[in-house]
């Protein structure tokens, strides 16, 4: 759990994908479950509504803290999470920075090599 919000050390390609994917399978299950339990005239009541936005939260953060971690693990600072925010190009980069670009061999300043045999 530690892993899935700390902002420290280095994360791996492979690690970053089963972040994604879990992160996909829980908005499924849990959009899906509000969906499912909206009444006749698309309201959901005030304690799920509730509930969503606390889970929306916790997921920004976990994905915030494992991009910072991919980052960390190409030997950037954490704060390039925020090339997202430029229109059009910063969401591509971020994706291939995160998402297919190795990281670096080796320990850094951000931590040990997380492909590094132990």
């Amino acid at each position: 759990m530690k892993s899935l919000f700390s902002f420290e050390g280095r994360v791996n390609r492979a690690k970053f994908w089963l972040v994604v994917l879990g992160v996909l399978v829980a908005e499924g299950i849990v959009f899906g479950g509000l969906a499912a339990m909206m009444g006749p005239d698309g309201d959901v009541p005030g304690g799920l509504v509730a509930v969503a936005a606390v889970f929306v939260l916790v997921i920004v953060w976990v994905n915030l803290a494992t991009m910072a971690k991919r980052y960390h693990d190409r030997n950037k600072s954490g704060w390039w999470i925020f090339i997202i925010l430029v229109p059009l190009v910063g969401p591509i980069w971020n994706l291939v920075e995160c998402g297919f670009l190795p990281g670096t061999t080796g320990p850094n300043q951000y931590g040990a090599d997380p492909l590094a045999k132990a």
